[in-house]
């Protein structure tokens, strides 16, 4: 079962993570997803989460993504950590709106 948390910007996103620790998730089932790939490459690297990749997708998946559009990939990947294809649909909505999406899951 995966965790969401929307957040404005990486500060909330840095408290959000640190109350998912405490709650027992480590930062390697934590993905921060955000609708700009670099801005999401900068605040995983920044707060040390995990990157959605091969073992979480599947290699036919991931080459797929290349091939989509940014919602398409964003809303893929949040299924490969745990949501369903509606809870990834709103997440991917709030990212539209420049929100943080941060996804903690045990099972990814």
């Amino acid at each position: 079962m995966a965790i969401t948390r929307i957040v404005e910007n990486g500060v909330q996103a840095k408290h959000a993570i640190e109350a998912l620790e405490a709650q027992g998730y480590s930062r390697e089932h934590i993905y921060i997803f955000a609708h700009y790939e670099k801005r999401s490459e900068d605040i995983t690297k920044e707060l040390h989460t995990e990157e959605v990749g091969l073992k979480e997708q599947g290699v036919v998946q991931a080459i797929k993504n290349i091939f989509t559009s940014r919602g398409d990939e964003l809303r893929s990947q949040m299924q490969s950590v745990g949501l369903s294809e509606s809870e990834a649909a709103d997440a991917e909505e709030e990212l539209d709106h420049g929100r943080l999406v941060i996804i903690a899951s045990k099972d990814a």
